[in-house]
C-alpha cells in the first residue's frame, strides 16, 4: 500500500512514528473527450485572455482575490516559508472524546495508519487504550499545505485517521432554503412512517451495496469493445524538413511543367517553318 505521508503522533510523552495510506479510492469510471471528426483527445491549454497567449508553468503565480478583479500576489518563495513553519510532520492530540459527540458531517476523508521504525509497540498501546476508553484522539496535522483537523481511532485493529472539517468550513443550516418549522404530521402518518422504518430496519453489511450506475457503464463499454464499436485517434502529421523540402521540389517540378510544356510546342513550330521555307 502506497505511503502518502511519514511523522509522527504525539500525545503527552508518547511519540509513535507513523506512515498514512489513503484508506478508500476513487472507482469513478473516467471518461475521455474527444474530437467528434477524428476522434483525437482534447488538451486543455492554459491561455490568457487578454494577451491571447498559453501561458507556461512558470508563468503563472498564486494570488488571493480580496475583491472583484483586485488580487494580492503571493510568491512562491512566501508560500514555501509558511508551509515549513507549520509543517512539522507530526499528528499532536490535543483532546479525546466520544466518538458519538462527533456528527458525521465534519467527517471528510480516511486514512489507515501503520507504525514506522521502532513504533509497533507504541503504536498498539495507542490502539488498546482507545478500544478500553471508548474514546477517540482529536489531532492537528498539515497535509498537501493545509492544515487540518482529524480524528483518530480504531478500525478493525487498525488506527484510521479520519480528516474532519472545522467548525467554519461547515455550512449553517439555517441558509437552507424552504425548510419547514412546523411539523404538520398526524399521529396515524407518524405510525405509519415508524413502521415503515422498523420493516426495513437491518443489521449493515456494506458488501450489500454497489455502484449500480458504474457497473452498467463499465458492462456498455465492455460490450461495445468487444462488438469492434471501437475508434482510433489519428495521430497528428509531424512535419519534418524532409517533408517540407519534398514538398517544395514537387512544386517547382509542378510550376515548370507548363512553360516546359510551352516551349516544347515552340520549338515544334519552329522547326516546321524551317522546313516549309526550306
Amino acid at each position: 500500500m502506497h505511503t502518502i505521508w511519514k511523522g509522527s503522533i504525539s500525545f503527552g510523552l508518547v511519540n509513535i512514528p507513523i506512515k498514512l495510506h489513503a484508506a478508500t479510492e476513487d472507482k469513478d469510471v473516467k471518461l475521455r473527450t474527444l474530437h467528434k471528426e477524428c476522434h483525437s483527445p482534447i488538451k486543455y491549454e492554459k491561455v490568457c485572455p487578454v494577451c491571447n497567449v498559453e501561458v507556461k508553468p512558470e508563468e503563472i503565480v498564486k494570488a488571493y482575490e480580496y475583491t472583484k478583479g483586485k488580487f494580492v500576489v503571493l510568491e512562491a518563495e512566501e508560500l514555501e516559508k509558511l508551509k515549513k513553519e507549520k509543517e512539522d510532520k507530526s499528528v499532536e492530540i490535543v483532546d479525546f472524546v466520544k466518538m458519538e459527540e462527533i456528527d458525521p458531517i465534519y467527517y471528510d476523508r480516511s486514512y489507515y495508519i501503520s507504525p514506522g521504525d521502532n513504533g509497533g509497540k507504541a503504536y498498539s498501546l495507542l490502539r488498546v487504550a482507545l478500544k478500553e476508553s471508548g474514546k477517540v484522539g482529536i489531532a492537528r496535522i498539515m497535509i498537501r499545505s493545509k492544515e487540518q483537523m482529524a480524528v483518530l481511532r480504531v478500525y478493525e485493529n487498525t488506527l484510521v485517521m479520519e480528516t474532519i472539517h472545522f467548525p467554519d468550513e461547515v455550512r449553517s443550516t439555517g441558509d437552507v432554503p424552504n425548510v419547514p418549522t412546523d411539523e404538520n404530521v398526524t399521529e396515524k402518518e407518524l405510525d405509519t412512517a415508524i413502521l415503515l422504518i422498523d420493516q426495513l430496519t437491518t443489521e449493515f453489511d456494506a458488501s450489500k451495496y454497489n455502484d449500480e450506475y458504474r457497473s452498467a457503464l463499465l458492462d456498455l463499454i465492455e460490450a461495445k469493445r468487444t462488438g469492434q464499436e471501437v475508434v482510433t485517434s489519428k495521430e497528428k502529421e509531424v512535419k519534418t524538413n524532409v517533408t517540407d523540402l519534398m514538398a517544395a521540389l514537387q512544386a517547382s517540378i509542378d510550376q515548370t511543367k507548363p512553360k516546359q510544356e510551352s516551349t516544347t510546342k515552340k520549338k515544334r513550330v519552329t522547326t516546321k517553318k524551317l522546313k516549309k521555307e526550306a
